[in-house]
């Protein structure tokens, strides 16, 4: 172990095809986080504000806007601030590479979970609703809450830890920004330990994914028995049902990026490829239930109405 040097910096190549059109692709960048952080906080302060949205469906809307906001913060200031850099080597520390890694997958997994938080609510609403406001307490919210952040808080803990037992023989990342697969690449030694985990999170996830698809199973079920229910799903989980084919496929893109990236590939499609999950479900998620809920949209546009005639 006493052999091998301790990695204190990483290099990133992902932005080496943009260096010659950096203040273009920093102004895209600038606007595409500024436009996530007002949608986001847009839908966060509604929903606060309004008394009436304090319910669970809305309050589960608000925590995924802020893990959109939290998953975003550990991408877009950095790759600004690359862009702004005169270096021809863009680099981050050991400590931030980590960081990142832990803030972007965090997110990631908490992202999923919300999402299947929200599938579990839906189907209450749905399929039993006689026993909806008995089973959805203020206190089993609480509850769903607590675990949607303290479950991959608590997992990506675990993967940051076996990560600081490995030693690196490289410094060099394929990417935008730091992941758990790219780091654990240029280890010295072999990740079977890493690997299993990462495998048993694989497997944890699947399982969600299965309980999401069981669930609207059976809300297509109801759904069918009633035109009201039919209303129902329209308006509340069709909304949800396109967060989560947005998240889900993002996720896929990204899984075959870092597992099966190939250099026939040209650098701004890979580049495309490893951050559009990091990019798409934070700025797509406020906006589809923005524009599907009307709750959502007719409190925004009321409050834009008022401050209009405050102005005048």
């Amino acid at each position: 172990m006493e052999n091998f040097t301790q990695v204190t910096i990483f290099t990133f190549s992902g932005l080496n095809e943009s260096r010659t059109n950096k203040n273009i692709y920093f102004a895209f960048t600038l606007f595409l986080y500024l436009l996530t952080v007002v949608v986001n906080l847009t839908v966060i302060a509604t929903i606060i504000i309004e008394k009436t949205l304090h319910e669970p469906m809305y309050i589960l809307l608000c925590n995924l806007c802020v893990n959109g906001l939290y998953g975003t913060a550990g991408f877009y200031p950095k790759l600004l601030d690359d862009f702004l850099s005169d270096s021809h080597v863009i680099s981050i520390s050991y400590t931030g590479c980590l960081t990142q890694a832990f803030v972007i997958y965090s997110h990631a997994l908490c992202e999923i979970t919300i999402l299947t938080v929200m599938a579990y609510d839906r189907y209450v609403a749905i399929c039993r609703p006689l026993q909806y406001h008995s089973v959805m307490t203020p206190l089993t919210v609480g509850k769903l809450l607590l675990f949607a952040w303290g479950y991959p808080f608590c997992s990506r803990v675990i993967t940051i830890y076996l990560i600081l037992r490995l030693p690196l023989c490289g410094s060099h990342i394929e990417k935008l920004y730091c992941d758990n697969s790219s780091v654990l690449k240029l280890s010295c030694l072999a990740t079977t330990l890493s690997s299993a985990y990462g495998y048993i999170i694989i497997i944890a996830q699947l399982a969600q994914a299965t309980f999401i698809i069981y669930t609207y199973i059976q809300i297509v079920r109801a759904c069918l028995k009633s035109i009201e229910q039919r209303s129902k799903f329209m308006q509340t989980c069709l909304p949800h049902l396109m967060a989560l084919i947005s998240f889900i496929i993002a996720a896929l893109i990204d899984m075959l990026y870092s597992r099966y990236s190939t250099e026939t590939l040209s650098p701004s499609l890979r580049n495309i490829m490893a951050v559009e999950y990091l990019v798409i479900p934070p700025l797509f998620n406020p906006l589809v239930y923005g524009l599907k809920l009307h709750q959502i949209r007719s409190r925004v546009f009321r409050a834009c109405a008022r401050d209009k005639v405050t102005r005048m």
